[in-house]
């Protein structure tokens, strides 16, 4: 499955794009010669600290600096400054791709030589002997990027209209580059050779100390495996949300308990993108109550943390997917009202990004219809078709009809919430009401009312991770003798972290106005 990367088969200026015409492969500045002695140095020397700063910080300055609009120096022109190790020309290669894909357009041949360094860095993994200490980070960022040229290979790939006869070719000849059974293979390999489900269940029995170092190993041993391993459940799962497999996808993130810190926290990224990803899916499978709760928390961390990640490579990222979480947020709370669960600060927010359009979407009409679609198509993962394209002609483009697909089963889902919406309306009013005069109300005869409340039951309630049926309402019904009695749940108001908040506020009003020098 695996292709054994050629290291004669590098990128020629030929093969750039336009404005990379001048650049020299060969050619490794004297900045670049040092950063990749030290990083070489320090990865032998296992000390995490400097190998994290270089990473963080050293690589993208040269980036910013030196290769804005070109690739770095080829993985040739660097090797023998570090004594040809496999392992670290694999790690730089690694990030050499990512930077292409960041800062250009990567061609057919360049997807098709990351897809084969991928499979000899996890090759490597799997079946040699990594003695190494990575920053988490890069752990992360390993993972990340290689769902992420997943999906940007099956988008590419299914866009066949503007496709070459050269690059059709290319496709046919590689065709076991970036397949989605590889994908999910070297994911789910990963995952059971670190061991890390049967380690994250010691660590309950206090048996293993995961955790509580940050996947770090401080006897001299190697974090590698087994923090990829831990990182390729989150990649699990964001593959299967991709697929619309969203029952598959919170399976496997199952090991990780995500209502506590864990090493997925560690990681800013990925603290969002496993959040992100469980809260779509738990909101595709009517789960609204829990994705709720989880996009409350991790929206509410971003408020409070957001200024400590400007200078962060990631902080556009960031800032997008909380856009992203909020419009998701505002459609949870649309079909089910459940505001008690969303703390002041996220609610405040929300209301402000979103308030006026949630408003619209309690109506049962085609414009409510049309907020949703727009929220839906914002928020959304990108969604793929991962087969392989029809070669022959005509050709054409299919790299939406997975997310018409996804979109069409929403807004299907939406239509028959909508439906129901009247009779939420009704029974918030009344503690008791006849089902004649409700029927009367809603101007249907009493035998489809019973069917109304019965989808209304059946709309409210869904099957949980642990196969439980929850419900999702904020209120409760039932029907004794034709008459229909409503349980409403009246929560506990908490005034304290509103009044400890605008203590807080006027304080700094007053240190503020203690600052004014009056003349």
């Amino acid at each position: 499955m695996a292709a054994s990367y050629d290291y004669e088969d590098t990128v020629v200026p030929s093969q750039q794009q336009p404005e990379s015409l001048g650049y020299d492969p060969n050619f490794v500045p004297d900045s670049v010669k040092s950063f990749v002695v030290h990083l070489y140095r320090h990865i032998r020397e296992k000390n995490v600290y400097e190998i994290h700063q270089m990473y963080e910080t050293s690589f993208q300055t040269l980036s910013d600096r030196m290769f804005k609009d070109s690739p770095w120096p080829s993985v040739d022109a660097v090797s023998p400054s570090v004594d040809n190790d496999h392992v670290f020309c694999l790690l730089y290669r690694e990030m050499w791709f990512r930077h292409l894909y960041a800062r250009l357009s990567p061609t057919l041949k360049q997807r098709i030589d990351s897809w084969d360094n991928y499979c000899s860095l996890f090759q490597v993994v799997l079946h040699g002997v990594v003695n190494m200490q990575l920053p988490n980070q890069w752990l992360w960022d390993m993972v990340d990027e290689f769902v992420y040229q997943f999906q940007s290979f099956c988008q590419y790939r299914a866009k066949m209209k503007s496709k070459t006869e050269q690059e059709i070719a290319l496709l046919k000849q590689f065709d076991q580059a970036w397949n989605v059974y590889g994908v999910l293979n070297y994911l789910q390999a990963l995952v059971e050779k670190s061991m890390i489900i049967q380690i994250l269940e010691q660590e309950k029995e206090g048996l293993e100390q995961f955790t509580a170092t940050d996947g770090y190993d401080y006897n001299g041993g190697s974090n590698v495996l087994k923090v990829l391993g831990y990182f390729s459940m989150v990649g699990l799962l964001r593959v299967h949300c991709l697929l619309g497999d969203y029952h598959t996808g919170l399976k496997c993130l199952l090991p990780i308990d995500i209502t506590q810190q864990g090493v997925f926290t560690s990681v800013i990224g990925s603290h969002i993108t496993t959040i992100y990803h469980y809260g779509f899916a738990n909101l595709m499978m009517r789960r609204y109550v829990e994705a709720i709760r989880e996009f409350n928390k991790i929206l509410l961390y971003i408020y409070k943390t957001k200024q400590y990640h400007q200078k962060s490579p990631q902080y556009e990222q960031i800032l997008k997917k909380n856009e992203q979480m909020y419009a998701l947020l505002a459609i949870c709370l649309s079909l089910c009202p459940q505001v008690k669960l969303v703390d002041e600060a996220v609610n405040s927010q929300l209301r402000e990004k979103y308030g006026e359009k949630m408003l619209r979407m309690q109506r049962y009409d085609d414009e409510a219809f049309a907020l949703y679609d727009e929220l839906f198509s914002y928020a959304c993962p990108k969604f793929i078709t991962p087969s392989a394209p029809s070669y022959e002609e005509p050709l054409v483009n299919y790299n939406q009809d997975a997310y018409r697909l996804q979109l069409k089963l929403f807004l299907y889902e939406v239509k028959q919430q909508q439906l129901l919406s009247g009779v939420r309306t009704f029974l918030k009013v009344y503690s008791t009401m006849s089902l004649g005069k409700l029927a009367t109300y809603m101007e249907v005869d009493e035998l489809t009312l019973r069917t109304i409340l019965m989808t209304y039951k059946h709309k409210t309630h869904s099957v949980d991770s642990d196969g439980k049926i929850i419900s999702n309402a904020d209120f409760d019904f039932y029907i004794d003798d034709d008459m229909i009695h409503v349980v409403e749940s009246k929560p506990a108001k908490q005034y304290g972290d509103y009044f400890l908040r605008q203590i807080v506020k006027l304080e700094g009003v007053m240190n503020d106005m203690d600052r004014i020098k009056l003349d």
